[in-house]
């Protein structure tokens, strides 16, 4: 068999096992995995169960839920029971001149009850200001969720993109082996030159070079996805983009972001909650009402004297009107004024991010579409390039470096391919998450949606009580 020959036979051989590990492993080829294997709709279920920054935020509602019920309890009486007892040393002076001791045992038992009948409606803002922050914070956890769900998507096309790129440098490495065997013989043969034999040679232990990186890139992203989604990667099965549910336009997607969003409507929420915080503080300003109940019982015995006790009980209204502070009710009011100024450029910087972000993600999703179809092609035609060089090279019009640049520019195409079939999945996530459908409900995953409005419900009402709805 010819030199050459052997060279077209193997390079033919390993561009099908690369071919064959891209397709089983590359992203968006719509092939059925095992049955063991896991889909990405698994990874993103168990992220949202088990990832630890959603689960922390998810408490951090939860805790934000509780200021509810501590405004709420402006409007419920306070009721304060009182005990005391201890020794009183009692000396008379009697009539006679003579002196009269004695030690007493006195003890005082009462409970006071202190209803607010108005407080220059503080109460009624501070509740109205408690549910706008429980609003806003169903809206960042929902952002937080997002997040999480796109880093899941990403960790997983990582993995699947560097499994596709360590069967492809493995490939490679083996073609360069296979190259570099058959050089040798040639050089033996006297048919090349040892510089032949040394381009081979590099270009082997340059592709044993970017196998260790492709490996090490592996080992990384492996890493990540045991971080996010909570164990590490099994077999995984491809992933697809989710065109089905993406805008139709840009136009849409810009309109879809500012209706959706979660970042634009929590900094929405933020700015009534500095509104209503400014009618807090000047509730300072305004009178109050109080009205306030009180019962005791006291007593002191002794031996000697006997016992000696009073009954007592009240019911006392106060109305109390600020007039000089020293300024600080009025300072309070300025701040909360200027916060409430703040959060509005806060609002229209978020909107304008959100804008750019849909549009930016809307740009890299189409332009992943045509990446992809450019990489496609890149590698068709340098697969048919690298037969045609080792053909002429069969016939003396190429050389052996001629073969083994075409074996790289293949290579690279591959690898081109693959980070676009990758970013291709991605960007398609992206765009889902600029226009605020990134969630369990419009994907359809195979785990139960997280309600915060459950808990919320739970605690609104609660009069008492230490420990949460959960038990702890």
């Amino acid at each position: 068999m010819d030199w050459w020959t052997g060279i077209i036979s193997n390079a033919g051989s390993a561009a099908r096992r690369s071919s064959a590990g891209l397709c089983a492993a590359a992203i968006g080829v719509a092939l059925t995995g095992p049955v063991s294997a896991e889909g990405l709709p698994d990874a993103l279920a168990k992220a949202y169960q088990f990832n630890p920054q959603l689960n922390a935020e998810r408490a951090r509602q939860r805790a934000t839920d509780e200021n509810v019920p501590a405004a709420l309890s402006g409007y419920r009486p306070q009721i304060v029971a009182s005990l005391g007892t201890g020794l009183q040393a009692v000396r008379n002076l009697l009539p006679d001149n003579t002196i009269q001791t004695a030690t007493l045992k006195p003890w005082t038992i009462g409970v006071t009850v202190t209803q607010t009948l108005f407080n220059g409606f503080r109460t009624a803002n501070s509740v109205r200001v408690a549910e706008l922050q429980v609003k806003s914070g169903r809206e960042a956890l929902r952002n937080v969720g997002q997040g999480v769900l796109l880093d899941a998507v990403t960790a997983y096309t990582n993995v699947l993109a560097n499994q596709a790129l360590v069967a492809a440098q493995k490939s490679n490495v083996d073609f360069l082996g296979q190259t570099l065997d058959i050089t040798n013989k040639r050089l033996n043969a006297g048919d090349v030159t040892p510089t032949d034999t040394a381009q081979a040679e590099a270009r082997l232990n340059r592709g044993r070079a970017d196998l260790n990186a492709a490996e090490v890139n592996l080992a990384v992203s492996e890493a990540t996805y045991a971080q996010v989604v909570g164990n590490a990667p099994s077999r995984l099965s491809p992933a697809s983009p989710v065109d089905r549910l993406l805008p139709r336009s840009r136009e849409d997607a810009v309109s879809l972001a500012m209706q959706g969003n979660p970042a634009v409507l929590a900094a929405s929420f933020d700015v009534d909650v500095a509104t209503t915080t400014i009618k807090v503080a000047e509730g300072s300003l305004l009178p109050s009402i109080t009205l306030q109940g009180s019962a005791s019982r006291s007593r002191a015995t002794d031996s000697t004297l006997g016992s000696q006790g009073v009954d007592q009980a009240s019911v006392v209204g106060q109305i109390a009107a600020p007039i000089y502070d020293g300024g600080f009710a009025a300072a309070q009011t300025r701040q909360s004024k200027e916060i409430a100024s703040q959060s509005r450029l806060v609002l229209d910087q978020i909107r304008n991010q959100s804008r750019t972000a849909a549009i930016g993600a809307w740009v890299s999703n189409e332009g992943s579409k045509i990446a992809v179809s450019a990489s496609e092609s890149e590698v068709r035609a340098a697969e048919i390039a690298l037969k045609g060089v080792s053909r002429e090279a069969q016939g003396g019009q190429r050389t052996t470096v001629d073969v083994l640049n075409s074996q790289q520019d293949l290579t690279q195409a591959r690898a081109r391919l693959i980070g676009a079939q990758r970013d291709r999945v991605i960007a398609s996530y992206t765009l889902l998450s600029a226009i605020g459908r990134l969630d369990v409900k419009t994907l359809g995953l195979n785990t139960p949606d997280y309600l915060p409005d459950v808990h919320y419900h739970q605690v609104r009402d609660a009069w008492h009580g230490l420990r949460t709805p959960s038990g702890d």
